[in-house]
């Protein structure tokens, strides 16, 4: 008995090991945005153009069974030079220091991915709603994953600190980032 339970149980594991495979990023239709309020009366919107991921998905159960990423920290881009300049510089990123942001995810639940994120060095918990749009099949017979992650940061929790007071007592730039991250994915 205490061997057929073992073999069952081996079993099990193998075939939820069988359903899950690994994908790469589709970068030309993914996306890593960001959008932070200035002077509190508008939304300034920016992305990170170079990013890499480890992919680890249950197509049948549509649950990651492994997820992290790597951003390179000087892509930003948010339009206007002068501003990214700025957010590469010590004041913000400062990315002669810290080159990347790192995720890795710790855990699925509810439709929430839960993990740890590396920002300006500081590590810190995060929680991202993940909504997953579909499973499909393309023209050259991959099969392919698109999903959002969507969350929020506090800047100042990574160090990120700069501001300027306004005359009247608001901020230059908002505490509060919102991350929208849209991912296809290809499996390998």
């Amino acid at each position: 008995m205490k061997h057929l339970l073992r073999l069952l149980m081996a079993t099990t594991l193998l075939l939820s090991f069988a359903q899950a495979k690994e994908f790469i990023i589709d970068n030309a239709h993914s996306n890593i945005g960001f959008s932070i309020k200035h002077m509190m009366i508008s939304n300034v919107k920016g992305n990170f153009n170079a990013y890499t991921a480890d992919i680890d998905f249950d197509a049948e159960k549509k649950v990651f069974n492994k997820l992290g990423a790597k951003i390179e920290v000087a892509s930003i881009d948010t339009g206007i030079t002068k501003r990214d300049d700025h957010l590469r510089s010590a004041d913000f990123f400062d990315v002669k220091k810290f080159k990347t942001i790192d995720f890795v995810m710790t855990s699925m639940k509810d439709g929430k991915v839960h993990g740890k994120i590396t920002i300006h060095g500081i590590t810190k918990d995060v929680v991202l709603e993940s909504k997953i749009h579909g499973v499909i099949k393309d023209f050259q017979g991959h099969q392919r994953v698109g999903f959002t992650l969507e969350g929020k940061l506090n800047r100042k929790d990574f160090g990120l600190v700069w501001n300027k007071i306004l005359e009247g007592g608001g901020l230059t730039v908002d505490d509060t980032v919102n991350l929208t991250i849209e991912v296809e994915a290809i499996e390998l």
